[in-house]
C-alpha cells in the first residue's frame, strides 16, 4: 500500500471520514506550497492535492484558474514542484496527489514524470483529460512505479462508463458532485448519497467528494454520504485573499481546520 492506501486503510479502522485538501501549486510560491502542507498535515487534512500549473486548465472555475495563473508567474514547473515534494517529504508524510493536465506529462514524457513523480514522493495522480479508454500504458507505468491512478465520475456519467471507469481506479475515485466546472456553491448537490451509493456497486475503494464544497456545513454533510470530502476552491480563494498577508499560511490553516473538524468532529 502506498500512503493513500494507508491512510484510507487508517481513518476506517477509526471510523472516521477523510479530508482532501486541494491548493495551486506555487500560488502564492512554492515555498508558501512547502509550509501549507506541513500546516495542513497537523491540522489533520489526510490527503494533499495539488494542481501542476498550466496554461490551459479547462476544468477549472475562475478561482483556480487565477491560482494556476499566478503559479505560472512564480516560476513553477513540474520539476521544480517535484523538488517542493522532496522538501515536504524531509518533514512530512502526508499523502500527495498531483492534480495534472495530460499535456504536461506528454511533454516531459509519460514515463518520465510519473518515474520522477514517484521519487520526488508523490503518491497518486489525477489526470483531468486523460481518458480511460486511451490509459492503458499510463496505467501500468502507474502501478510499476506504486502510485494510484484516481479517477473521475460525474452526474452525467454513463452507466457503462462508470462501469470501466470505476474498476481501474486505486487509492479512492473522485467523484464530482455537480457538472461544471471546479469553483464554490451556496448549496451542495441533493444527490450526492444515491450516487455514491451507485458508485460502490463497482468498486471497495473510498469515494470523495469534491467541486462546489465551500464551508464547514457544507463539508459535515457531504461526509455523511462518502468516505471523504473534497475542498478546493474555498481554500485556494483564501491564498487569493492573503497572498501578500505575512500571517497567510497560518490564517489558511485556520480556515481549512474548520473543514477538517466538521469532517473529523474533535474528540
Amino acid at each position: 500500500m502506498n500512503r493513500i492506501e494507508e491512510r484510507f486503510a487508517k481513518l476506517k479502522s477509526e471510523g472516521l471520514k477523510g479530508f482532501v485538501a486541494y491548493i495551486g501549486a506555487g500560488d502564492p510560491h512554492l515555498e508558501a506550497t512547502r509550509q501549507f502542507a506541513i500546516a495542513f498535515d497537523q491540522a489533520g487534512v489526510d490527503i494533499l492535492e495539488l494542481g501542476v500549473p498550466f496554461s490551459d486548465p479547462l476544468a477549472d472555475g475562475l478561482v483556480n484558474q487565477l491560482a494556476a495563473q499566478r503559479g505560472l508567474e512564480s516560476g513553477t514547473t513540474p520539476p521544480k514542484l517535484l523538488e517542493t515534494v522532496e522538501a515536504i517529504r524531509r518533514e512530512s508524510q502526508i499523502p500527495i496527489v498531483l492534480y495534472v493536465y495530460f499535456n504536461l506529462l506528454h511533454r516531459i514524457s509519460v514515463e518520465q514524470f510519473i518515474q520522477d513523480a514517484a521519487r520526488a514522493g508523490v503518491d497518486g495522480l489525477l489526470v483531468l483529460d486523460l481518458p480511460p479508454e486511451e490509459s492503458g500504458t499510463y496505467e501500468k507505468l502507474m502501478a510499476a512505479a506504486g502510485l494510484c491512478p484516481i479517477y473521475l465520475v460525474a452526474p452525467t456519467t454513463p452507466e457503462d462508463r462508470i462501469a470501466l471507469i470505476v474498476p481501474r481506479g486505486r487509492g479512492f475515485i473522485y467523484y464530482i458532485s455537480r457538472e461544471g466546472v471546479t469553483g464554490m456553491q451556496a448549496k451542495v448537490a441533493t444527490n450526492i448519497a444515491e450516487m455514491t451509493a451507485h458508485i460502490r456497486q463497482y468498486t471497495t475503494l473510498p469515494v470523495a467528494v469534491g467541486f462546489g464544497v465551500s464551508n464547514p456545513e457544507q463539508a459535515r454533510a457531504v461526509a455523511a454520504a462518502a468516505e471523504a470530502v473534497v475542498v478546493g476552491s474555498a481554500i485556494v480563494n483564501q491564498i487569493a485573499q492573503y497572498g501578500k498577508d505575512a500571517e497567510l499560511v497560518p490564517k489558511v490553516a485556520a480556515f481549512v481546520k474548520t473543514l477538517v473538524e466538521a469532517v473529523k468532529p474533535p474528540k
